[in-house]
């Protein structure tokens, strides 16, 4: 952990878990085939409509720490994604966000069917 990323008392900031969720759901969608870019270069957007975020343990200023991210849902129109962080065998916060697809107008679609067979290798 950077020191930016922690408050007075070297805690990690709460608001640093949903940025490391980004961070794995965005790569998770590259081991899968299928980068964000892609899925916007298809006229399609993954809008949030959910994120909950369990703290358990502090995280401190210089931990090791590792997010572990699956996708844990899928339909036609949403997406739900888990997340863990941990430092070594210490599980640290678990959380979800999850997301409707929509068109460039921000309506709700649903995703073509290539897509979600590739997002379908990603379920656990």
């Amino acid at each position: 952990m950077r020191y930016a990323e922690t408050d007075m008392m070297g805690v990690v900031h709460h608001a640093n878990y949903p940025v490391w969720f980004e961070v794995g759901r965005t790569e998770l969608m590259h081991a899968l085939g299928l980068p964000y870019r892609e899925i916007e270069a298809r006229g399609y957007f993954l809008m949030l409509s959910g994120l909950n975020v369990e703290y358990r343990r502090a995280a401190r200023y210089d931990d090791e720490l590792t997010v572990t991210t699956a996708l844990t849902a899928l339909r036609s129109r949403t997406l739900t994604f888990g997340y863990r962080v941990v430092r070594g065998d210490e599980l640290l916060a678990t959380g979800e966000t999850r997301h409707i697809a929509t068109d460039r107008s921000y309506r709700p679609a649903r995703l073509p069917d290539d897509v979600l067979a590739l997002l379908g290798a990603g379920e656990p």
